[in-house]
């Protein structure tokens, strides 16, 4: 390579101009993703011992229904008055939630906390994607994004095993509390490239409606699994609480989302079902591996290893197909494998099948994932144009959040009831995540446009 190409191409993402934003920026994302699988592996124990089994769905179900309000409101933040503010705020709220998490004295206040993570979280994720535009060239974004995916992947590797060895030796709280003080190396190494970044800019400023809908929506997905999960008359009032999700929903998303309309509004459904099956059995497959197969913290949290690997073979696999695997195609093959992998994971756990076989069940499920969720994205933006892209976008992401929430919600408010009735709650609330999963294969079946 000639010294005339090297300065065409410019500063790396590891120069002295990117590395120390490039580091914060990954790091960010690996600790954000290394407290998910994290939580993920020690939940069990903690709604063991704070006595909140009844709520272990809500603590899942929050932070990603509240997240969607720090999603709306950093955006139309960013867009009318720079990232910065924002940013600050995302990482004041998440690190607070942490915070409360790891000294959470009772189930009910880890919940609350998890609210409050959740707004940071949101926000965060919006905040990043506005940095990578306003700090890097175009060149160099494809690189960030893929070094994004990268610090999502590798703490599936090793973050349950180093979760379960951390609760073990000096207590699950320090699980959170731990994350605190990566978090704020992570922001110390972006400050310097946020200089400059504060001068309001042009944006239009978000619809009061539209985070209004947005408070709705997850208010809604609390009160589905609070009620669900009560004993009195209250739990009548589930079904009220459902209608407030759906209703909240329509504005957010485009016209003919929750009828499954050929198209985008398809693809958006897609995605929205698909979050809710396979993030139904990640809620659950540590907790039942524990339960029913009497398996230790780490060792049920290599199924969360295994599904991490087989998401990202599988997403690696469609990207090298791209030219020969359409978006449909993708997406109707993928939701199969997420139905079949719930499907088979919810009749193992039935049965009492081998542990083995019930974590391949969820690692096809992974699989199917890594196949299926990047072609919505893609799917999503081949049907935008520069009038709607940045809606469209938001409702996708809007879409996998409330997705997710509602099912696990509803997943936990059956667990509750199930469980109260002497019946087999973990298959009650599994059977929640396959009806998402047939949902997805019929919305994935008419992604193609008429």
């Amino acid at each position: 390579m000639t010294a005339a190409t090297t300065a065409q191409q410019g500063p790396g993402l590891l120069s002295r101009q990117y590395a120390a934003t490039t580091g914060g920026l990954f790091a960010l994302c690996a600790f954000v993703a290394f407290e998910a699988t994290a939580v993920s592996t020690i939940m069990p124990g903690v709604a063991d011992e704070l006595h909140g089994v009844r709520l272990y769905a809500l603590v899942f179900a929050a932070p990603l229904a509240s997240g969607v309000v720090g999603m709306v409101g950093a955006g139309g933040w960013s867009d009318r008055r720079g990232p910065v503010g924002p940013l600050v705020a995302a990482l004041v709220l998440f690190t607070a939630g942490l915070v409360g998490c790891g000294l959470a004295p009772s189930m009910e206040l880890l919940v609350a906390a998890r609210v409050v993570q959740g707004l940071g979280g949101g926000a965060l994720t919006v905040c990043l994607y506005v940095l990578v535009g306003l700090v890097f060239p175009p060149a160099l974004r494809p690189a960030v994004f893929s070094s994004f995916a990268a610090a999502w992947i590798l703490p599936t590797l090793f973050g349950p095993a180093l979760a379960a060895y951390v609760a073990h030796t000096v207590g699950w709280r320090w699980v959170f509390l731990g994350v605190v003080a990566l978090v704020v190396v992570a922001a110390g190494l972006i400050t310097p490239s946020l200089r400059g970044l504060d001068t309001p800019v042009t944006g239009d400023p978000v619809p009061r409606s539209r985070l209004a809908w947005a408070g709705v929506g997850a208010v809604a997905v609390l009160g589905l699994q609070l009620l669900g999960s009560t004993a009195n008359a209250w739990a009548a009032l589930t079904v009220v609480a459902g209608a407030l999700v759906l209703l909240s929903v329509r504005p957010l998303v485009p016209t003919g989302t929750l009828r499954a309309t050929p198209g985008l509004p398809a693809v958006i459904a897609t995605r929205a079902t698909l979050s809710g099956a396979f993030f139904c059995g990640e809620t659950y497959i540590v907790f039942v591996l524990q339960e029913r197969w009497g398996l230790s913290a780490g060792v049920a949290g290599l199924a969360l290893t295994g599904v991490g690997l087989s998401w990202s073979g599988a997403s690696w696999a469609q990207s090298r197909l791209s030219r020969t695997l359409s978006d449909t195609a993708a997406m109707r093959h993928g939701s199969a494998y997420v139905l079949t992998g719930i499907v088979g994971l919810t009749v193992l756990v039935a049965v009492h099948g081998p542990a083995v076989t019930a974590v391949a069940a969820y690692v096809l499920a992974g699989a199917g994932m890594g196949l299926a969720y990047p072609r919505t994205s893609v799917a999503m933006l081949a049907e935008s144009g520069d009038s709607d892209r940045g809606f469209n976008s938001a409702a996708l992401s809007i879409a996998d959040a409330l997705g997710g929430a509602t099912t696990i919600a509803a997943s936990g408010a059956v667990f509750a009831a199930v469980d109260r009735h002497a019946g087999d709650p973990f298959v009650a609330a599994l059977v929640v995540g396959c009806g998402a999963g047939l949902l997805a294969v019929v919305a994935a079946a008419r992604t193609r446009s008429a």
